[in-house]
């Protein structure tokens, strides 16, 4: 697949210099089309569909400016449809009924169908999308939806199930490098030819983008315009990392606090913190701080950290975390961040163990699997004399006052009598409680033992 792009070519020269770059270099046919070969490759389906012009209703899910709108604008020119444009942001159901209503008629006027294309589908409520549903049952839009969010969380599951899910893939660095390459030479028509740009300004415009084209454009037109001002009449040297880091805004973490990337960063920095890795938790800890994450959330997944996959192995690390969340409730934000990051820092240098999890878990299932079986007679509390009666607590041996400390006597029900689910792991201070609970163990037989006798 080319990846050359091309200007509109029946574009004004006038109106160039007022038409954004990143409209400006859209393509306009499939081999133009940037990156996401993974769906547009020679022989992909999607890409066989569009050319076929038997395209059905889909949704185009991927981060922001991976060509999520650019691809549905090309699917137009693949297909005799009408192409009908929709902001689920600035319109509403009312304009959809619409542009339905008007489908109905093109369809049985003309016998042509209608594409109807709504961006930011996803801001589109549940009870809202149920508007789409009868036309693309019936046949008469064909519905492509584009989204940045997981379409599992945001589209309902009848008009989800009606749609073909398509998995937009942000633009590697190397496609990234060439739109910027790209966007720099198409800028020189509209001023004085641009000095070139030098690889460390183009790493770091490259850097900035995050895979995102629009941005990288964006920022290469502001760059074009503050190198245009800025050095009218001087010799075009090379634009320097220190040009563009004077011209770029602070890059915002690319983040969502209430979608799928809250969800996928929590578990980056748990998974970081599970397999003891330093770097890689204080980062993705850093990527939600950035992102504007609620302190306290990530505070309380530490704790959960804590006792999931350090238990026992460690049980300083319950209190670290704990107290980790009391200095940020008493230091508050920047200052409180830092007892977070020394919490994590050491809940991934900590030794692991999950046992007690594990214990827990199995103890949960056994008492789902025997709900109702009765306290042993000799463990149950006798406060009345009728009880006594009935043998409530009836052989009771009191553990302090044995040898050793230990009665040997059974604490389960008879269906669960011999039951083991805490293993501990023979590392940092299980190994000990490991060794204790070996101690006791003999002792409990030595017990039982010295009554048989």
């Amino acid at each position: 697949m080319t990846t050359e792009l091309s200007l509109f070519p029946n574009e004004p020269p006038a109106a160039a210099g007022a038409t954004p770059l990143a409209h400006r270099l859209r393509p306009e046919t499939l081999d133009e089309f940037f990156g996401q070969e993974q769906l547009l490759g020679p022989g992909k389906p999607l890409r066989a569909a569009i050319e076929s012009g038997s395209v059905s209703s889909m949704v185009l899910w991927g981060p922001p400016g991976c060509g999520k709108t650019t691809l549905a604008r090309l699917l137009a020119r693949y297909t005799d449809k009408e192409f009908v444009n929709f902001s689920a942001v600035t319109e509403g159901v009312p304009r959809v009924r619409e542009i339905i209503r008007e489908a109905e008629q093109r369809r049985r006027v003309e016998g042509k169908g209608t594409i109807l294309f709504c961006d930011e589908i996803h801001r589109f409520n549940r009870a809202q999308q149920d508007a789409f549903l009868p036309s693309v049952e019936a046949g008469v839009i064909t519905l492509i939806g584009a989204t940045t969010e997981n379409p599992s969380f945001e589209l309902n599951s009848a008009l989800l199930s009606r749609l073909r899910v398509f998995v937009l893939e942000p633009l590697s660095a190397d496609a990234i490098r060439a739109i910027v390459v790209r966007g720099w030479q198409k800028l020189a028509p509209d001023g004085p030819e641009p000095p070139p740009l030098a690889d460390d300004a183009l790493d770091l415009l490259v850097r900035h983008a995050d895979g995102d084209a629009r941005r990288a454009l964006n920022a290469t037109e502001a760059l074009h315009r503050d190198v245009t001002r800025t050095r009218r009449g001087a010799e075009p040297e090379p634009v320097t990392a220190a040009h563009v880091s004077a011209v770029l805004e602070r890059r915002i973490a690319q983040y969502d606090k209430s979608g799928e990337q809250h969800y996928n960063v929590i578990s980056a920095l748990h998974k970081a913190v599970r397999g003891s890795d330093v770097e890689g938790a204080l980062y993705w800890f850093a990527r939600m701080v950035e992102g504007g994450e609620d302190m306290l959330y990530i505070a309380r997944r530490v704790v959960r950290m804590a006792t999931e996959d350090i238990g026992l192995a460690d049980p300083r690390a319950l209190s670290i975390t704990l107290a980790a969340k009391d200095a940020y409730d008493f230091l508050g934000s920047p200052e409180g961040e830092l007892a977070i990051a020394e919490a994590i820092v050491y809940l991934a240098a900590a030794p692991k163990s999950n046992k007690v999890y594990a214990a827990w878990g199995a103890a949960q299932q056994a008492a789902r699997d025997y709900p109702a079986e009765p306290v042993p007679l000799h463990i149950r509390n006798a406060p009345t004399g009728l009880m006594k009666d009935l043998g409530y607590g009836g052989g009771y041996r009191y553990d302090h006052a044995e040898g050793g400390h230990a009665a040997g006597q059974e604490y389960l029900p008879d269906a669960l009598r011999g039951a083991k689910w805490y293993e501990p792991a023979d590392a940092g201070y299980e190994k000990t409680l490991a060794e204790r609970l070996a101690w006791w163990a003999k002792q409990k037989v030595n017990a039982r033992s010295g009554g048989a006798e």
